[in-house]
Parts: structure tokens; sequence; C-alpha cells
């Protein structure tokens, strides 16, 4: 194995994002089909005010690193194996060939739906940075009470672990980050406490509406969010897809599988950086590019070399 691709999640989105995409012929293709399926030109979900929107937040992402995807997979850049956080794995799932591009669409627009009117206000979520997960865990354990919850969320690094719940929950961690000597540790912007079980109706709803889908065949390995384990396994994926809104990510454990299982190449969709930037950080032998600072031919490029150094 030998190239990556990584698709973001929430936190990456920026304004313009959908107009700053590779000039290609796929990429152009999938935002007509996008626009087809919400009924609305995708290229309006970019703006910044319209950015401030969980569901044109979300759908916007999916979008953009399933568009790029296809762009390299076009040329001949493809990838031997795949991982997404969180919303991430909706992309992920789809260049796998799990889940077709509609589902994923009508699928994350649903999600982002339900989050967004589920939790209006009251919870969030905090990076903390320099502490473990045992130490992460041991604060959230101090914090969390029936009337304010707290919950690891993603363990994005071995210390650099994101705690969702209430704001009161979340604020006591950050307080006890700094008394015991964090580097780091703020709330997000971010309202909706993704990756615990106050997300489960989420979870169980997004299950109901993929119960029907049709068995597809799994063309590369998919990394899970919740174990951080490969599989070709259709119903394994769509399970993952589906709940991993309600448990924590195993970010940093499906990278480090990854280079376990040979990867020498991680390349992150648009429109992020924050993935490859932890993968460099973590695994500096691993080379590690980002689509949305990386010219599309130079990618196409580091793509069909790696694949050649495989041989």
């Amino acid at each position: 194995m030998s190239v990556a691709l990584l698709f973001p999640g929430q936190g990456s989105q920026r304004p313009g994002m959908l107009h700053g995409l590779p000039d290609h012929p796929m990429v152009a293709a999938t935002l007509e089909e996008a626009s087809g399926i919400l009924g609305r030109d995708v290229l309006e979900l970019d703006a910044e005010k319209v950015l401030e929107s969980t569901v044109s937040t979300q759908v916007a992402i999916y979008v953009a690193g399933v568009a790029v995807a296809r762009g390299l997979a076009a040329e001949g850049a493809v990838a031997d194996a795949v991982a997404g956080l969180s919303v991430g794995a909706y992309a992920a799932g789809t260049m796998c060939g799990a889940l077709d591009f509609r589902d994923g669409v009508k699928l994350v627009h649903l999600r982002a739906s339900m989050m967004e009117q589920g939790f209006r206000s009251g919870y969030g979520l905090a990076a903390i940075v320099g502490l473990d997960e045992e130490q992460v865990s041991d604060l959230v354990a101090r914090s969390s009470t029936p009337e304010f919850p707290v919950y690891v969320a993603n363990l994005n690094a071995p210390r650099q672990i994101v705690v969702a719940g209430t704001i009161p929950g979340v604020d006591r961690v950050v307080e006890l980050a700094h008394e015991v000597g964090c580097k780091k540790a703020e709330r997000l912007a971010v309202r909706v406490p993704s990756h615990c079980i106050l997300l489960q109706g989420v979870a169980d709803r997004l299950v109901e509406a993929m119960a029907g889908f049709e068995q597809r065949s799994v063309r590369i390995r998919y990394l899970t969010n919740r174990r951080a384990r490969p599989t070709r396994n259709f119903d394994l994926i769509r399970q993952d897809i589906a709940t991993n809104i309600a448990h924590p990510v195993r970010w940093h454990d499906s990278t480090e599988v990854l280079v376990e299982m040979g990867t020498t190449l991680f390349v992150e969709m648009n429109p992020g950086c924050v993935l490859s930037n932890l993968t460099t950080e973590a695994f500096p032998q691993v080379a590690s590019i980002a689509m949305a600072t990386s010219s599309f031919e130079g990618a196409v490029q580091k793509i069909r070399d790696a694949h050649a150094e495989a041989l």
C-alpha cells in the first residue's frame, strides 16, 4: 500500500472554499451533480455568512472532498485506502465505494440538520493540548455531572484531545487542564457536542435512514472512526458512518494503522490542512500534502510517484 486519502471534518471550512477548488472537468461535474441533488447552486454554500450554518458547512465539506478526490482519480491518481474525520467519513465512504454520492449528500444534509436543530445553545467542544488520553479522561471524570455532562470526543493526536458536552462541563475541563499544566486548552467555535452519547438520537436516525441501502462493492480499505480498523466490509462501513457522531473518533490510531499498513503518502482533501499537519508531526518519515495548499498537477504527480515507488 502507498497512498491514503484523508477527508477533514467540520472546522476545516472557509469562505470561498468551493469556488477555489481545482479547475478540472470532474470537479465541475461533481459540483453540478450536487446542485441537482440539493435543488440549489452548491456554490452558494461557501459564502461567509452561509457557512455559519452547520448544514451548509457539512454539505460543502463533503462535496469539496468528493469533488477533488474524483478529479484525482480521473487523472489516474488513485488511493489505496481512505479515512475521514467525523463528517469526512461520508466522503471517505463515497470514495471507497460504500456510499453513493446522491445518498451521501442527502445523509450529510440530514445529519447536519438534526445537529443544528437539536443543539442550538448550551453545548460545545474544547481542545486540550499537552495532556494524554488518561489525563484528559481523569479531568472529564472530575468535571462531568448529571446536570452538566462532558465527554472525551476526538483523539486527534496522543496529546491533542477534544472534549464535548455542556458548556459548564466543558469549561470545567478547560479550567482543570490549565491547573495541571496543559500546553493549551480552549473552547472551539462549535455549538454541537459531537462524538459523544448526547448525539445517540442523531446516530439512531442515520442508521434508520441507511437501512434500506443496497449492498455496494467496496473497492479499497476504509479506516473506521470508532475503532480505527481497516475494512472493506460494506455493513461495517455503513455502521461506522452512521454512528460515529455518538462515539469518540480515534483519529491518531487510524493514521498509525495506515502507516503500519505501508502508507508512504498522505493526501488531505479540500478544504483542510489540519489532518496533514497532524500526520507530518506524528509520522515525519511519511510524506503528507494538503490539496488546499498544493497544485493539482503536483499532487497528481506525487501520487503517481508514490505508486511507482511501491512497485
